[in-house]
């Protein structure tokens, strides 16, 4: 691997591995309407929103960090009122007390607008149009949750700024990144010198400090709590399994729940980064590993949910913990003392039992989802130590690893669009 390719993957992770307070969606559209705030260069007087369906469907029952409140409403108005678009996916930091009373107040005063998106057919779309004393400003996003494609004041372009317009640069942005294999992943992780890699450990401190604040306290529905409880162990035991488990569900009860907690988040959502990170973290300890072979560990695990994303797109039907914990079975056959050879069995094992989870909208019970997730990546990773694996004459396994990815990601992207549809007619037609 050449030096130029080495530096390529770094600056990939560095782009998609990257703090965020709170659910991705929501907070891409306040992240949307605080750049359109930013161009009027006052408080709106009104708001129209256009969102594609995907990211209504994730922002509808998910908490907003610090404001004791689910949904986009609040998420808008606090993204008008104290956004920082400079922090991208940590836009709403400045959130307190004061800031969510002037933001109920500015719901009640029916200043915002929201319609769905059905022109454009990209997954993730927020176009935010702001408007106040005769002057307008507009800011939309696409395809990625901090890519802006537009901005205007007044009907004018403005520029865009290079590092806003390629935040997130995966495929289908203006920067496609290198191109990955699964065995590049490995040989990139397996022989990059660890001082180009040490970055990866922010993702372990940020990531262990949400699931802390979960256990903590009682965030949605206390499911890594319950794990831990005398209960849960009496059940499950003291295993490493159960510990991975509870862990990693710990932090998704926390962000779910709109802790005020910062996540390291991996391809736009929290989820995937708690995912990718903290059952690698969790086993690593457990099993007495040398912090070089976690370094490693890390990199696989984030870097092959990276390379998934790549081919799947940033939403889709496919629960984000699908692709997430795939990355932590490789990241924990590696622990293991696995090859190349048996992460790829385990990324085989993964694909063979888990697709087809559907993703019906950020929300507590996301928890039971990533622990499903996280439950088979240890099963997985174990199958896999014992050269046990689904093989090509089953279901959508191929004998290339490769191309069972993207079987697996052709189901997810284009195979479920009707599901998407259905999940989210079945989700605005409830009956309350």
């Amino acid at each position: 691997m050449t030096i130029e390719e080495r530096d390529a993957i770094i600056a990939l992770i560095k782009k998609q591995v990257v703090p965020a307070i709170g659910c991705t969606e929501p907070i891409a559209v306040a992240l949307c309407v605080a750049k359109a705030t930013e161009l009027l260069g006052v408080t709106p007087e009104h708001v129209e929103l256009r969102l594609s369906a995907n990211i209504l469907k994730n922002a509808m029952g998910v908490g907003i960090p610090g404001t004791g409140m689910i949904g986009l409403p609040i998420a808008v108005a606090l993204g008008a009122l104290i956004g920082k678009p400079e922090k991208q996916l940590e836009v709403l930091c400045d959130c307190n007390k004061e800031a969510v009373e002037r933001g109920k107040q500015f719901i009640a005063e029916d200043r915002i607008h929201i319609t769905l998106e059905e022109e454009d057919p990209d997954k993730l779309y927020i176009n935010a149009c702001v408007s106040a004393g005769g002057h307008t400003a507009e800011a939309r996003i696409k395809t990625h949750h901090t890519h802006f494609v537009l901005l205007k004041k007044d009907g004018a372009d403005v520029a865009i700024e290079p590092s806003t317009r390629c935040a997130d640069a995966v495929q289908g942005t203006d920067d496609e990144g290198p191109e990955l294999t699964l065995r590049k992943v490995y040989d990139f992780a397996t022989q990059t010198e660890v001082e180009h890699l040490r970055f990866i450990l922010e993702a372990k401190r940020l990531n262990e400090a949400a699931a802390q604040s979960g256990l903590r306290e009682n965030y949605g529905h206390q499911l890594g709590k319950t794990m831990m409880s005398p209960l849960g162990r009496g059940i499950m035991g003291d295993s490493i399994y159960s510990k991975v488990l509870s862990v990693t569900s710990c932090a998704c009860d926390a962000r779910m729940a709109g802790a005020m907690v910062p996540v390291m988040s991996n391809s736009g959502s929290g989820n995937q980064g708690i995912c990718a990170t903290m059952p690698v973290v969790v086993f690593a300890e457990e099993n007495h590993n040398t912090e070089e072979e976690l370094i490693r560990a890390l990199i696989i695990s984030n870097l092959t949910a990276i390379y998934i994303k790549q081919t799947l797109g940033a939403l889709s039907a496919l629960c984000g913990c699908v692709v997430a914990s795939t990355g932590s079975s490789c990241g924990i056959t590696y622990l293991m003392g696995g090859t190349y050879e048996q992460i790829s069995y385990s990324v085989k094992n993964m694909i063979a039992n888990l697709t087809g989870m559907i993703c019906d909208g950020a929300k507590p019970s996301c928890a039971l989802k990533l622990t499903s997730g996280v439950g088979t990546a240890v099963l997985s990773a174990m199958l896999a130590m014992q050269h046990k694996y689904v093989s090509s004459q089953e279901g959508i396994i191929d004998d290339d690893v490769d191309q069972s990815i993207h079987n697996l990601t052709a189901i997810g992207s284009r195979g479920m669009d009707l599901t998407d549809r259905f999940v989210l007619n079945i989700m605005t037609h409830k009956s309350k």
